[in-house]
């Protein structure tokens, strides 16, 4: 008589992060391609329409490979550098009235760095009017820290951050406020949150 060994249950993907991965990349293509277009005509010098569409797309771009790395598939074998994260940022920023500053030196692991991009969402949630974030690495923690004259904290989706029986209302805006504690569960990784004049998120 043989036996049959059936093979161990695979661990079920994250789909939600592979459909981000995907979007992301299936859209990263044309908007280049549509930012190379405008390039081209903003060389025969037409006028602040152009300028007007070349930042649009530019933002685009920007928010779009944000998105892939916050929302996207992370593998701890991959890494990203502080060049590629720190050109987002600046593209994200431009001409806006919030200021992020990456202090994080060096290559990071790719879950490190999702987790500080949702963090950095929940504060820029927290910022409609502007203010200034900067995101620190050390061999220890990740810190996220947030300063501005005028904050809009949303006091259910900061307690559900730490505070898993905590179950607020949660909309597409505000749905960094939902994955980041499940990503930093799924990673072994505890979220340590402070609300009031400074606000930080740490892990």
């Amino acid at each position: 008589m043989t036996l049959m060994q059936t093979d161990a249950p695979r661990p079920r993907p994250d789909i939600a992060a592979l459909l981000g991965s995907r979007i992301c990349h299936d859209l990263i293509s044309p908007l280049g391609a549509i930012g190379n277009g405008v390039e081209l005509l903003a060389m025969s010098g037409t006028g602040p329409e152009i300028a007007l569409i070349s930042e649009s797309v530019s933002n685009a771009s920007a928010r779009i490979r944000f998105f892939r790395i916050a929302f996207g598939a992370a593998e701890s074998s991959q890494r990203i550098g502080r060049p590629e994260v720190t050109s987002i940022l600046a593209d994200l920023t431009r001409g806006s009235r919030l200021s992020i500053e990456w202090q994080a030196q060096g290559d990071q692991a790719r879950p490190d760095v999702k987790l500080a991009l949702l963090a950095l969402q929940c504060l820029e949630s927290a910022m409609p009017w502007g203010g200034r974030i900067t995101v620190t690495e050390t061999s220890r923690n990740w810190q996220v820290r947030g300063t501005a004259e005028r904050l809009r904290v949303e006091e259910p989706l900061w307690q559900s951050l730490t505070d898993r029986s905590a179950a607020p209302e949660v909309g597409p805006a505000q749905v960094h406020f939902a994955i980041l504690p499940e990503e930093a569960a799924a990673q072994g990784r505890r979220l340590a949150v402070e609300t009031g004049a400074v606000l930080c998120i740490a892990f």
